[in-house]
């Protein structure tokens, strides 16, 4: 099967007819109509290597989730709507069984994170996937890094810590184990904060979203703004699925390091910490203050008033990490 014929029968139907894209699949460019006047475009992009990010043999179906929640969970981050999908695929062959169940996954997906496939690339080498997310955000709307004020809570949506769970679960092979398909879930089909962001901006000062660890992330946001954070660690919220896997020292510092969870990570002033709860409430959502913004550089760890000494970093693609 060449190329173009792979295009054509796999990808070209999960280009939607949609207002906003006025030339999709086929062409040199897509051609897009922005949805409004003085929004701004929001744009990412994310890549996922086999043996880094996914071991060899994971279902496609898998990798498309995973795939489209973790560049998604960006847009999020910013607080934009989703509009637009480019997807590269580096493949060590055109393999039918298995980009039927990649190609489907993919366009369920992105129909629901509402996104549109507008073009990209295929080429033949080790199974490598990128998709590039566009969206829109009004000015004034738009969430940065660098917002963050001394004092500010620092808050988290969701659990953390699960897809590490759910990595080890595939790493041991116990994925028959209970509470197993919760983080496997977790780890294959990350969920955008979209309706959250969106709904908690006004409220936010600065926002990122957990994809290298929380203490990566937040460390990101903290230098963005010029300030430190305190983490405590008897805050963080763990999964009960995540806490019968393993012992709460282990739960906790994968919480704080293990990454790819694709929550929020945000920070709020303290009169505004009870409407952000409120919200995420509303929404079914767990959000929690775990800690506050410092003048002090540096993210420092508490157990109630002892100094956690241990080093802990998140995953750095070329220095280390965990």
């Amino acid at each position: 099967m060449g190329e173009f014929e792979l295009i054509r029968r796999y990808f070209a139907g999960a280009s939607q007819a949609r207002s906003d894209v006025a030339l999709g699949i086929g062409d040199d460019c897509a051609l897009l109509n922005p949805p409004r006047a003085g929004y701004q475009l929001a744009l990412s992009i994310d890549t996922l290597v086999e043996g880094v990010h996914f071991l060899p043999g994971t279902a496609p179906e898998h990798l498309a989730t995973r795939l489209l929640g973790a560049a998604t969970s960006d847009l999020a981050a910013m607080g934009a709507t989703p509009g637009w999908l480019s997807l590269a695929l580096t493949l060590p062959q055109a393999d039918p069984l298995w980009l039927e169940p990649f190609a489907t996954a993919l366009s369920e997906r992105a129909r629901e994170l509402g996104l549109a496939l507008i073009g990209g690339d295929t080429t033949r080498g080790p199974l490598t996937l990128t998709a590039q997310v566009h969206g829109w955000v009004e000015p004034e709307r738009a969430l940065k890094r660098s917002g963050a004020r001394a004092g500010d809570w620092v808050l988290v949506s969701g659990t953390l810590g699960d897809s590490r769970g759910g990595l080890e679960l595939q790493q041991r092979g116990q994925t028959d184990l209970p509470g197993a398909a919760y983080l496997l879930n977790r780890f294959f089909r990350p969920e955008p904060r979209l309706t959250l962001a969106h709904a908690l901006a006004p409220w936010l000062s600065a926002a990122i979203d957990i994809s290298d660890g929380l203490l990566s992330d937040l460390g990101h946001l903290a230098t963005a703004s010029g300030l430190g954070a305190r983490v405590e660690l008897d805050r963080l919220p763990l999964s009960n699925a995540l806490s019968e896997l393993v012992d709460q020292t282990t739960a906790r510092h994968w919480a704080l390091t293990g990454g790819e969870d694709f929550e929020l990570c945000m920070t709020c002033a303290p009169e505004n910490l009870n409407m952000c709860q409120q919200i995420a409430k509303e929404q079914s959502i767990l959000l929690t203050a775990i800690g506050m913004m410092t003048e002090t550089n540096g993210i420092s760890v508490y157990l109630g008033d002892e100094l956690q000494t241990q080093q802990v970093t998140g995953y750095d693609h070329f220095g280390g990490g965990v």
